[in-house]
């Protein structure tokens, strides 16, 4: 088991910047030996300020394939709080990739939408994960009741628990707990471990509890987020807020 590499910054604006430039630093060391790399993003307001700090830096935009962890199962192509449109906004408009690949809400078949996803992951595995950790200790919609982490699949269908579609209410994305999906497609906690590298950023003392359980409870799927305990290389970065129960 692994000790996770922990920085607490001031305010989500210090975390932000300190967690771009530690994750474009190893962009950069990787891609001296690869032609390519695969990143997988994270849809979420608990990015933004990462997000909007690593535009700032210098990566070469055009040697990286980008992925996304999740989307929800029937909002509409054009809905503001889908991830893929999420992630159009904030980085994956704003330069130019080798190639980005979405994730299909809008499929006929879910399951179908899966298997092609899970064929992209392994032609492409991941170098890299950005990602958060939900208020419930969710990775990606990997939710306390669903979350396997011997999981066979790569990507998967999930119904969502309360405390997830409650949180899409409280970080403001839907006003009201009906408007929130039901349901989504999400990578699994095996393909997102299976990564070299992970940063996690996690502002916000709605995130305070899990960020407790994130690095004190047992390692369990009924805390999903204690897996990265095991991991041989994550960093976590935390503002005053989210680990003032620390």
């Amino acid at each position: 088991m692994s000790i996770l590499k922990t920085v607490i910054l001031e305010n989500r604006e210090e975390l932000g910047k300190t967690a771009a430039i530690a994750a474009a630093t190893c962009i950069q060391q990787l891609l001296q030996t690869k032609d390519y790399i695969n990143l997988i993003f994270a849809a979420a307001p608990s990015q933004n300020e990462f997000l909007s700090n690593l535009l700032k830096l210098s990566i070469n935009w055009e040697r990286i394939n980008a992925f996304h962890m999740d989307e929800y199962v029937g909002l509409s192509e054009d809905a503001p709080q889908g991830f893929g449109n999420f992630l159009r906004r904030n980085i994956f408009d704003q330069v130019h990739f080798k190639s980005v690949h979405f994730i299909n809400g809008q499929a006929v078949s879910a399951q179908e939408e899966c298997a092609r996803y899970t064929k992209l992951l392994q032609k492409f595995p991941p170098d890299i994960v950005l990602m958060g950790i939900g208020e419930n200790t969710h990775i990606a919609f990997n939710d306390p009741h669903v979350a396997d982490f011997q999981d066979k699949e790569i990507v998967k269908v999930v119904d969502l628990d309360s405390a997830c579609r409650q949180q899409q209410v409280n970080d403001g994305c839907f006003s009201s707990l009906v408007e929130v999906p039901l349901y989504a497609i999400t990578l699994t906690v095996p393909i997102l471990v299976s990564a070299p590298h992970i940063f996690c950023m996690v502002p916000g003392e709605k995130k305070s509890e899990a960020v407790l359980h994130t690095l004190k409870s047992e390692i369990s799927e009924k805390y999903p987020s204690t897996i990265l305990r095991t991991h041989p290389n994550v960093n976590l970065f935390l503002d005053k807020d989210s680990a003032k129960l620390l």
